[in-house]
């Protein structure tokens, strides 16, 4: 997922990346763009934690 953070050029919300050491930012160019980012977060989040529950219980039964 993206990582929001503020440009410290411009003072605007952008998209973060680093590679390889190198730091670069990506203007996101609205406030619904940010809101809907913060949404996917939530989301993946939430299906992250039940992939991870599912994986134990997995491993519970294989057992």
């Amino acid at each position: 997922m993206s990582d929001v953070r503020t440009c410290p050029t411009c003072g605007a919300k952008a998209k973060y990346k680093e590679k390889n050491g190198k730091v670069s930012f990506s203007a996101i160019q609205d406030e619904e763009a940010l809101k809907k980012i913060g949404q996917m977060k939530k989301a993946m989040e939430k299906f992250k934690n039940k992939a991870e529950a599912l994986e134990k219980e997995l491993q519970k039964l294989k057992s």
